[in-house]
């Protein structure tokens, strides 16, 4: 750190929503000349504490210093001049035009009541020129890449002066070749005294980038260590929320005892499967009767590995194989005529449909597999209706109430009745059993060892990790989205076992 003082002071900041205290008297600093990562799992209040810093969210309580004078911000306009500026995952600049008119834009120079495009263009290619990036100032932005279009995103940044440049997720999309071209960039920066706040699920970046990192967990500051002096393992764990020897402490629960209708053919196999800036290659047996789980923390390719395997995303490398039948799923419509099925992570967006009833969101994958211009019998409907609100003991138990007026649980229990109603052979479930409740969680744990128990192939993604282990007799271990190991289950398995390969990238 080139800065003896924080050029951003954060002390017990509280932010409160309805019903949740996303953040719980967090401190946090920010010096000049420093990379600082901003460290923790879905939810715990990374993106909170971003918008407090920039004006987005007012905070409820503690105050913020930026430069040692205490400063309330209404939005990120004021933010950005008191030189705070944000790069978001998703690139916010205009394709259309020219990378010189998107790093000046709103900043013309003008001449005659007009802009002066000559002064424009000089003054683009030195900021791109103080980044170490030879770009055609005058070239289409939308004629480069995605990383090409972070970097000019930085440079846009750096035109207010910024003292400090707050990178959210900047490498998601990027490979390999592309993440180290931008961390050059970062590092030109810091050198220069800009202060840098970085946020990142991918581990090896964060230690490879990183001065400094803060750790939150639900909302709380769970510690600031020098990125030297805390080993991946401490880190994971603290993400997590356990200590290693809480972790291994698994419950009894039902488990792992392969199906007698397990293959000696893997139903779905996927070699040396990929898609670029989404998930390196990857092999991966599934076997009917038995679950697969994916470990990892968030952003680690989980769902990115799912979604290649249903289709909702095109692979580029590699090759699927069903029942031993070479397939290329070019639609996830394609792959429910093969009998996969795939409950998303994101229920509300991806799931139910809340202005649709009980009935109408069950039978949903049915009629779609049948077409619109086929409709289900009514009494085909109530069959089907009348078994899976039975056999998932969803409540209330009427078929014409309203989805968005269920609990949590039961939304989840509906999602997962619309799938089996479609009788796959391969369930693919992301994330089921988030935010609901215990009762609700256990119900379907117990559903899914039926299934497998049954003869159907899962494939299980959790975050909780005691939650993968208690279900999956193989597990996939992944991270910065490539696959890095994969376990046969056990009793002599531990969590602590799963989080070492994580953090160590599989490397014993």
């Amino acid at each position: 750190m080139t800065g003896s003082s924080p050029v951003v002071e954060m002390s017990g900041i509280s932010i409160e929503f309805p019903g949740v205290k996303a953040l719980s008297e967090v401190d946090f600093s920010l010096y000049p000349g420093e990379v600082h990562a901003l460290m923790g799992e879905n939810g715990a209040g990374k993106s909170t504490l971003i918008k407090a810093l920039t004006g987005v969210y007012r905070i409820d309580s503690g105050t913020i210093r930026v430069g040692g004078e205490p400063r309330e911000f209404s939005g990120p306009a004021q933010a950005q001049a008191a030189g705070i500026s944000t790069v978001y995952q998703e690139v916010n600049l205009c394709d259309n035009l020219s990378v010189a008119e998107n790093i000046m834009l709103g900043r013309e120079p003008r001449w005659a009541g007009g802009i002066a495009w000559r002064s424009l263009r000089r003054e683009a290619a030195g900021y791109l020129a103080r980044l170490g990036l030879d770009i055609d100032p005058r070239s289409l932005l939308s004629s480069h890449s995605i990383a090409i279009q972070q970097l000019v995103a930085i440079c846009r940044a750096m035109v207010v002066d910024a003292k400090v440049l707050v990178l959210d997720e900047p490498t998601s999309s990027l490979d390999a070749g592309e993440v180290q071209q931008l961390f050059g960039v970062i590092r030109s920066l810091r050198d220069d005294g800009v202060a840098i706040l970085f946020v990142s699920h991918f581990l090896e970046q964060v230690f490879e980038i990183s001065d400094r990192m803060t750790i939150l967990r639900n909302g709380k500051l769970v510690g600031e260590h020098r990125t030297s002096e805390i080993r991946r393992l401490e880190l994971v764990s603290a993400m997590i929320g356990a200590s290693l020897e809480d972790l291994e402490k698994l419950e009894e629960a039902p488990k792992r005892q392969i199906s007698e209708h397990a293959d000696t053919r893997p139903y779905l196999q996927a070699i040396g499967l990929g898609r670029r800036g989404s998930i390196e290659p990857f092999d991966l047996d599934v076997y009917a009767g038995e679950v697969v789980g994916l470990a990892g923390l968030l952003g680690s390719g989980r769902t990115e590995l799912a979604r290649l395997l249903f289709g909702a995303d095109h692979a580029d490398a590699g090759l699927l194989t069903i029942d031993g039948s070479p397939t290329r799923l070019r639609t996830p419509r394609a792959a429910v005529g093969q009998k996969i099925a795939f409950s998303s992570e994101d229920r509300k967006a991806e799931g139910i449909v809340a202005d649709l009833t009980v009935r109408e969101n069950i039978v949903l994958g049915v009629q779609a597999a049948r077409g619109w211009a086929r409709r289900l019998p009514k009494r085909q409907q109530d069959e089907l209706v009348t078994k899976y609100i039975a056999a998932l003991g969803i409540r209330p138990a009427n078929p014409e109430a309203l989805l968005r007026n269920l609990s949590g649980g039961n939304q989840q229990k509906v999602l997962l009745a619309r799938w089996l109603a479609t009788a796959p052979r391969l369930l693919i479930l992301d994330e089921p059993t988030r935010g609901i409740d215990v009762g609700a969680k256990a119900e379907i744990q117990r559903l899914v060892a039926q299934l497998a128990a049954d003869g159907m192939a899962v494939v299980f993604i959790s975050a909780e990790l005691e939650e993968v282990l208690r279900l999956s007799h193989r597990i996939a271990v992944l991270r910065d989205r490539t696959k890095v190991a994969e376990v046969t289950n056990g009793d002599d398995v531990t969590v602590r076992d799963v989080v070492e390969l994580i953090a160590s990238g599989g490397q014993s």
